[in-house]
């Protein structure tokens, strides 16, 4: 071969070799474009900076948490038409915890009383009281759905999305009714006193009453 020949196509390989892995970085990079697919999509994330809007300190013993799932079954029709033709009918399943929790701050004056030898401790408690649904949005979902043919088109059209706002508070709701006559607030009371025996007879005290003040109705 022509030595000049075979110089241009060493030339030539070591460009062609040089502008692919130029290719190769730029691609890693996220500088050039995915040409194997010039129509895919990105998902840009614009959200502006997390806001702090309070701040508040905590005085209260969780005590016991209750994890709750319900299906909510909801059922719309019309009053003159058959629900093939106007009517809705959805089952979702709604899964949360409620915390259960004694609020310390609330301990009044004079309630914590120790004998002159600090041997014994009397604490007077608050009841425990339940927190507000915590509603899990990952495992809460509609999982099955039927709809007339009136309500199939107006899907088609339009979209309501404070239906399944109404299913999350609907699912809400039950879980904290069905947390308050689960006994979850009696645990918490027994877990609280049970962990303020141990704490206090670790720091000396022979005998601890721990009494707790009836729950409101």
């Amino acid at each position: 071969m022509n030595p000049s020949k075979t110089a241009l196509f060493v030339k030539t390989g070591v460009v062609v070799m040089t502008l692919a892995v130029l290719y190769a970085v730029a691609q890693s990079m996220s500088w050039l474009p995915d040409w194997t697919n010039p129509f895919g999509e990105r998902t840009k994330d614009r959200s502006g900076p997390v806001v702090l809007q309070s701040i508040r300190d905590l005085s209260r013993y969780e005590a016991a948490t209750g994890q709750f799932q319900v299906v909510v079954d909801l059922e719309k029709d019309a009053k003159f038409l058959p629900s093939s033709v106007r009517g809705e009918r959805t089952l979702f399943v709604g899964v949360g915890t409620v915390d259960a929790y004694v609020d310390f701050s609330k301990i009044a004056d004079g309630a914590v009383k120790i004998n002159a030898e600090r041997t014994e401790a009397t604490i007077t408690l608050p009841a425990a009281q339940l927190e507000e649904t915590s509603l899990d949005t990952d495992e809460s979902r509609v999982f099955a759905t039927q709809r007339g043919i009136f309500d199939r088109l107006g899907d088609f059209f339009s979209g309501n999305p404070n239906d399944q706002q109404k299913m999350y508070q609907l699912a809400s709701q039950k879980i904290q009714e069905a947390a308050g006559g689960s006994g979850l607030k009696e645990r918490a009371d027994a877990n609280t006193k049970l962990m303020l025996e141990n704490l206090l007879k670790a720091l000396g005290f022979e005998k601890v009453t721990v009494v707790q003040t009836p729950a409101q109705q």
